[in-house]
């Protein structure tokens, strides 16, 4: 299996997926205008070695980061960071000392609000169950629930349309608001398992990943795109959204130490290491 890309997950290539969601696409540069690009580079978010693609109301950022349109102009200057380990956004989950984040997946037939093809498969589900049961193993103060009801979930995880699917996009996510909530959606390729032949724990990291995003955590080799998704050097920047490092994690990230929040993956197995960890119960 090749390389992926940053998850909203991208093919490269044969097979590239993007952890974090992300993936790598033909969409031209000049697609989208200057001035969000000139915006979005200010930020310090990376647009030319993974130019942003036009996604839903907005754009698709590094591959799996997605920002509205409305919040392009009200990015903040961004800056540069030293290498490190782990970073979280400014905004955390407000916790309570425990709080339970519910998530609803739509698993029923055709229609718009399932997004391409319907629902998610069982096979999906199952991902979703195995990245739930990963977070709830660390007894942090939050737990996340998946619930059988569409009613006011705090996430809902919906499938990408046809044409996102087949461009090679795997998911996509946004990062907490500044009242202490997670991100409300998260996108999904359903089609994980049966192009792609992803297992249930392949699915469940890249799941993971976009869960990660929803609660503030920012890639592993955030200042080095390139120690998971090959080509040059690629320093994120923090995006006007904040990039903090995590206390406790150490210096530089590594391919071999496959961090659940590396910017790409290869679609294989990766639950938390003893750095994901550390990372979890320091913010959580």
């Amino acid at each position: 299996m090749k390389k992926i890309r940053p998850l909203t997950l991208i093919l490269l290539g044969a097979l590239l997926f993007h952890a974090c969601s992300e993936q790598e696409t033909t969409q031209p540069v000049d697609q989208v205008p200057d001035a969000v690009l000139a915006s979005l580079e200010n930020a310090g978010y990376d647009v030319f070695n993974q130019a942003p693609i036009p996604f839903e109301d907005g754009y698709l950022v590094e591959g799996d980061i997605y920002i509205r349109s409305a919040e392009i102009n009200n990015l903040q200057k961004g800056t540069r960071l030293p290498v490190e380990e782990q970073y979280s956004t400014n905004n955390l989950v407000s916790t309570g000392g425990n709080r339970i984040i519910t998530i609803y997946a739509f698993t029923g037939g055709g229609g718009k609000k399932g997004g391409g093809g319907g629902g998610f498969s069982a096979g999906m589900i199952a991902g979703l169950d195995l990245a739930i049961s990963r977070y709830n193993a660390e007894n942090l103060g939050i737990t996340f629930q998946r619930i059988t009801s569409s009613s006011s979930p705090d996430i809902t995880l919906t499938r990408l349309s046809k044409g996102d699917e087949r461009r090679g996009i795997l998911g996509s996510a946004g990062f907490p608001t500044a009242s202490g909530d997670p991100y409300n959606e998260i996108k999904m390729s359903g089609i994980l398992e049966s192009t792609y032949g992803l297992s249930t724990e392949g699915i469940a990291t890249i799941i993971a990943h976009e869960m990660g995003h929803c609660i503030g955590f920012r890639h592993t080799d955030f200042f080095d795109r390139s120690i998971s998704c090959g080509g040059g050097p690629t320093n994120e920047g923090d995006g006007g959204i904040g990039a903090n490092l995590i206390p406790g994690t150490p210096s530089g990230a590594t391919l071999a130490a496959k961090s659940w929040m590396l910017s790409c993956t290869d679609g294989g197995d990766r639950p938390f290491n003893n750095d994901d960890q550390t990372a979890l119960n320091y913010l959580y």
